[in-house]
């Protein structure tokens, strides 16, 4: 592998990082959000209300996109060992 090969694979690898790890985070931002403005407009100013929901959301949201996460690490597997193997 060259140095541009080297390159290509980084920066997809960066590029699926940001693709399995965006649905969560977005779903962890918007149960914060959320509770924020509920707590805003409750005036209840419990710190730890907005822990259990964002996890259990998060959790929840791993689970629920879990095989499309599968299914975009097996490609990528697929097309780095076809480089490797010097197919592709």
């Amino acid at each position: 592998m060259n140095e541009q090969e080297i390159i290509e694979v980084a920066r997809e690898a960066i590029l699926i990082t940001i693709q399995v790890g965006m649905p969560v985070m977005l779903v962890g931002l918007v149960v914060g959000v959320s509770i924020a403005l509920v707590q805003a407009l409750t005036q209840i100013q419990e710190i730890t209300l907005v822990f259990v929901p964002k996890i259990l959301a998060i959790f929840f949201s791993i689970f629920l996109f879990f095989p499309g996460f599968t299914i975009i690490m097996i490609e990528f597997m697929e097309r780095l060992a076809d480089r490797i193997v010097g197919i592709g």
